[in-house]
């Protein structure tokens, strides 16, 4: 079973939310810290890592970018730029597993994230 961790700054039980009520059984979700779940990932004990801030970037994937490198990580919103499902098929693609987004595009973003990683 697929595994997704919550980091971030925000809105961690929202996104965890989301998550369940878009996959369902076909995921496994756990909320944790930045650094834990930033972990988790390199550990190969989970799959993806969502994280929410206010930019989309800092406090959703700062110790996720520190843990993972860059080339793991992917901010996919920013305050006045929503997330484009064109932008997270690329992340995906180049084998991105941490995102980081706004949290008024949460929904959005997870609900985008969500239908290509399970397609």
């Amino acid at each position: 079973m697929m595994k997704i961790v919550v980091g971030g700054q925000v809105d961690k039980q929202k996104i965890a939310k989301k998550i369940k009520e878009i996959a369902g059984d076909q995921v496994e979700v756990e909320i944790m810290d930045d650094i834990k779940a930033a972990n988790t990932i390199k550990q190969g004990k989970a799959d993806y890592y969502f994280g929410a801030c206010h930019t989309g970037g800092g406090g959703a994937l700062g110790m996720a970018m520190a843990i993972l490198s860059s080339t793991k990580c992917a901010t996919i919103s920013m305050p006045a730029k929503p997330p484009k499902e064109e932008k997270i098929v690329e992340e995906l693609e180049a084998g991105k597993v941490a995102f980081g987004f706004t949290s008024d595009h949460l929904e959005k973003a997870v609900t985008l994230l969500l239908k290509n990683i399970l397609n």
